[in-house]
């Protein structure tokens, strides 16, 4: 739990003040004659000195139940492994504990002032976690209440009853006979997003003073705008019924916003150390710049998402079709009220596109480094999709693209090795158990992907590694391929398990699939900065997503005949 969200702030307050006024009474034998107001602030500084002293070193150290779970080293007497994670990268120390420190499927560390962590390391542990007491183990409200400015609160951080009814509502739109029929939609949207990147290279590269640039026909691009950019016109169309139009618009203001919201700030990473003491409600009161350019972006994202539900009830009113989006499936169950409505857009919008932006980021970064998969992908791509070029090829359907083996194994290996969102906590919202471990209210639990899906003994030794090919069946008869070779589903924690499992998975992964395929069909990428091949030269950003914080800027060389 949370420092500051545990001090029983009340108590000590109303035992304070009653025992200060006995006190100045002389109803208290040999008690100081002190007035009630001195005797309030030493009373209330005493117990919150000894409400310090336990919280921060007797209940960790002393008496809670989890101290005969495995524990890494390196923990700070007041700050616990906080300095570890402020070094290294989101979800890196954890693969380096799931890889090394012996367990039995739990690991306990310690957050900022000692403040205890549970990080699951095994599939039972997590089944209990995600699956079957999955509402036991809740979002924690400081988290809900700093995302859902961003994204609203709909059925990403809904809890309980309330989650149930919008995953039931909202499963139509996702279902995957649904979802088959949005391909030529995913296709055609990426296909317009290189083809609108291939004349940005084509025009840098005629304008370049070297005659080697313009015999190649190369640039250095930043990827995670594209991907963004396209990703964003894709659950626009697909997902709400409009074409935002961000990938003809560089400075298209909707995705400049989400731009602003996504890319982290000094001020945003000393508001998120604050967030872990204090209240975030009191935190994102500050009158600093970051809470007020995150008001104003949330505010606008809040108008985009209102002007398209009003549009479409406009279409109902006058008996008109709405179309087979996220948005009119929810419209059309009548179970969501405007404002609802509003915050289930704001977290597709979001999430939708940021996750599969992410998703490409990784992919161009990872076939960057490794040339002889790159190659392998777009002799596959290019033997089996119609040129780009090709303006009377037939439509590309789910079969075209769920066809194609080393496409699909290689977005698996993807999301499966950077994991678009590398860590997802939950709280214990009763007293309960995991593995038969007594697990009391309010303890927070760290569910790590960017660890568990490199967990060795899980995946084998090479988990560390880039594979393509654990994916790829050895035979007609191999069934272990579809796993990746995992020992468990739970192995592969990208899109999570049971009810709070992502409901957009088939559609996330449709997509970033045909958006892979036009990149690698058209283009030759190479890293523009070579240091950045050893993985640990990367400072990653975490938000919603992780992407290298800097950007990833990547030599593209067009090539001929596709």
């Amino acid at each position: 739990m949370d420092l500051f969200v545990s001090l029983p702030l009340r108590s000590i307050s109303i035992v304070s003040l009653t025992t200060a006024y006995l006190g100045s009474l002389g109803k208290i034998p040999i008690w100081p004659q002190w007035g009630l107001l001195p005797s309030f602030v030493a009373l209330w500084g005493v117990q919150f000195s000894l409400w310090l002293i336990w919280v921060l070193f007797l209940y960790p150290k002393v008496f809670s139940p989890f101290r005969g779970l495995p524990e890494p080293s390196g923990s700070h007497w007041l700050f616990g492994h906080f300095p570890t994670f402020r070094k290294f990268p989101t979800g890196q120390p954890q693969i380096e504990w799931v890889n090394s420190l012996p367990n039995d499927g739990l690991i306990r560390y310690f957050g900022l002032f000692n403040q205890e962590r549970l990080l699951p390391t095994t599939p039972k542990a997590l089944t209990e976690i995600l699956t079957t007491k999955n509402y036991d183990f809740q979002k924690p409200s400081s988290w809900r209440w700093v995302i859902g400015r961003m994204l609203g609160i709909g059925l990403l951080l809904a809890e309980g009853d309330e989650h149930k009814m919008q995953r039931r509502n909202l499963n139509p739109a996702f279902h995957f006979r649904h979802v088959k029929n949005l391909y030529p939609i995913f296709w055609n949207k990426s296909k317009q997003g290189v083809e609108a990147l291939t004349e940005k290279i084509l025009r840098e590269s005629k304008s370049s003073e070297s005659a080697e640039v313009k015999e190649e026909k190369t640039a250095v691009v930043e990827v995670g705008n594209w991907a963004s950019r396209i990703a964003l016109d894709i659950i626009g169309v697909s997902g709400l019924g409009r074409d935002f139009g961000a990938i003809a618009d560089p400075g298209n203001e909707l995705n400049q916003t989400y731009q602003s919201l996504f890319s982290p700030t000094k001020q945003s990473q000393l508001l998120g150390l604050l967030s872990l003491v204090f209240p975030a409600r009191l935190v994102h009161l500050l009158p600093v710049q970051r809470n007020a350019d995150v008001h104003s972006a949330s505010r606008y994202v809040r108008d985009v998402c209102h002007d398209l539900i009003r549009s479409k009830k406009e279409k109902q009113e006058r008996k008109e079709s709405l179309g087979n989006d996220i948005l009119s499936t929810a419209i059309e169950s009548g179970a969501f009220t405007d404002e609802n409505l509003v915050d289930q857009l704001m977290t597709f919008l979001a999430a939708g596109h940021e996750t599969t932006a992410s998703a490409m980021t990784w992919a161009i970064y990872l076939l960057s480094k490794n040339p002889e998969i790159q190659s392998r992908l777009r002799a596959e791509v290019r033997s089996r999709l119609p040129s780009l070029a090709d303006k009377s090829s037939p439509e590309i359907t789910s079969v075209d693209i769920d066809s194609m083996t080393y496409l699909n194994a290689v977005c698996s290996e993807v999301l499966r090795y950077f994991p678009p969102a590398p860590i997802t906590i939950r709280v214990a919202a009763c007293d309960t158990s995991i593995q038969g471990q007594f697990v009391p209210k309010g303890t927070q639990i760290m569910i790590i992907p960017w660890a568990i899906n490199k967990s060795e003994a899980l995946w084998g030794p090479d988990a560390r590694e880039f594979n393509p090919d654990r994916w790829v069946p050895k035979s007609e008869t191999d069934k272990s391929a579809a796993s990746g070779g995992a020992t468990s589903n739970y192995a592969f924690l990208t899109f999570l398990h049971g009810p709070r499992s992502c409901i957009g998975q088939q559609f996330a992964k449709a997509e970033f699939a045909c958006m892979l395929a036009t990149w690698v069909g058209r283009f030759e990428m190479e890293l523009n900065n070579k240091e950045e091949e050893d993985e640990s030269k990367i400072s990653i950003k975490s938000t919603l997503t992780a992407r290298p914080e800097k950007g990833l800027y990547v030599k593209l060389k067009v090539l001929d005949g596709w």
